[in-house]
C-alpha cells in the first residue's frame, strides 16, 4: 500500500438478489443496510452470506492495522435486518479473508483465502456458524487467491488467481475443474490477464441461462471497482471468458466511500458488497513501524 495512504473498507447489505442487480447493471435504487464500523484503523471486508432458520449469517474478513493478520467473523441478522451478534469464528496463524461460504450435500463449507499458508484449505462447519474444521480430503494443488467454486453441468469449477507477484495477484484468472468438490482438481490454465477485472470478487450467478462472475478492477488502486465476466462453455468442458459490464459503487454510499468496491456476493434475496475510502495520513505507517520495532 502506498505511503501515507490507507484503505478503509465498509460492508453493506443490498436488499435485492444478485441476479436482479446484474440485470439492472446497477446497485442504485435498492435499499442498503451498512454493517457496523468496527473501530479506528479496523474494518470488515469480503462479505459472504448464508441463510438459516430465517437468519442471515454474514461472514467477512476482520482486519486491524495494528495486527494485520485477517480473521473471519460472522455477523448474525434477523429477518428484519436487525444485528443480533458478531464474533470471530475462524482464526489461524496466517492471514484469512474472502470467506466463501456454501452448502453441499447437507454440509456447510467455507473456502477462505489463505495463500500465506502455502495452500488452499476447505473448512466444514462442525457447529454452524461458530466451529469449523479443515477438510483434509480436499485436494487442490495450488495456493489459490480468492478461490471461487461453482457447481455446474455435473462438475465443480474453481475460478482463482495465482499467488504470484503483486501485479499477477491483481490481474490473472485461472480456472480448474473436478468431478467432485474434494477433487482431484485439474488446472485448465490461465484464461484472462487483465487488471481491469480478472481476480474473482464474489459469487457466480446465473441470469437468463448465462453465467456471470464478479471480478475486481484493480487499475490505479486495489479493489477500485467490480466488473462482470461472462463464462461460457462449461457444459462442453471448454471455458470461454468474456469481459462484461462494470457495477459501480451505489450512489447512496459514494460520497462516504468513493474509492473502491471489490465484492458482489449473493445470499438469497440480498446481495453483499464492500466499499472503500482511502485515508490520507501517517497513522498506518506509524502502526507498522511500532510493530516492527516493538513487536506489537
Amino acid at each position: 500500500m502506498p505511503f501515507l495512504r490507507t484503505d478503509h473498507w465498509r460492508c453493506a447489505i443490498v436488499h435485492a438478489p444478485l441476479a436482479e442487480v446484474v440485470e439492472a447493471a446497477s446497485l442504485n435504487g435498492f435499499p442498503i443496510t451498512t454493517l457496523p464500523d468496527i473501530g479506528d484503523h479496523c474494518f470488515l471486508a469480503d462479505p459472504f452470506g448464508f441463510w438459516r432458520d430465517g437468519k442471515l449469517y454474514v461472514f467477512a474478513e476482520a482486519f486491524d492495522y495494528r495486527n494485520p493478520t485477517g480473521t473471519i467473523e460472522v455477523l448474525i441478522y434477523d429477518g428484519t435486518g436487525r444485528l443480533l451478534s458478531r464474533e470471530t469464528v475462524l482464526q489461524e496463524s496466517w492471514h484469512l479473508s474472502y470467506p466463501f461460504v456454501f452448502a453441499h450435500e447437507g454440509e456447510v463449507y467455507m473456502l477462505p483465502e489463505a495463500s500465506a499458508s502455502g495452500r488452499l484449505s476447505l473448512y466444514r462447519a462442525k457447529s454452524f456458524p461458530r466451529e469449523w474444521e479443515r477438510v483434509e480430503a480436499f485436494d487442490f494443488p495450488e495456493a489459490a487467491i480468492d478461490a471461487t467454486p461453482f457447481q455446474y453441468a455435473g462438475r465443480w469449477w474453481m475460478f482463482w488467481t495465482p499467488a504470484g507477484s503483486k501485479d499477477e495477484r491483481q490481474s490473472l484468472l485461472n480456472i480448474s475443474v473436478a468431478d467432485t468438490l474434494m477433487g482431484p482438481w485439474k488446472n485448465l490454465g490461465l484464461f484472462l490477464n487483465d487488471r481491469a477485472g480478472a481476480r474473482p470478487g464474489g459469487t457466480p450467478v446465473l441470469v437468463d441461462g448465462k453465467i456471470f462472475l464478479p471480478t475486481q478492477d484493480c487499475r490505479g488502486t486495489y479493489g477500485r471497482g467490480t466488473r462482470l465476466l461472462e463464462i461460457e462453455g462449461l457444459e462442453r468442458g471448454l471455458p470461454k471468458v468474456t469481459p462484461g459490464l462494470s457495477i459501480s459503487i451505489p450512489a447512496s454510499l459514494r460520497k462516504r466511500y468513493p474509492d473502491g468496491m471489490h465484492t458482489l456476493s449473493a445470499a438469497g434475496q440480498v446481495t453483499l458488497i464492500d466499499v472503500k475510502k482511502i485515508g490520507i495520513g501517517p497513522r498506518r505507517d506509524l502502526l507498522n513501524l511500532k510493530r516492527r520495532i516493538f513487536g506489537a
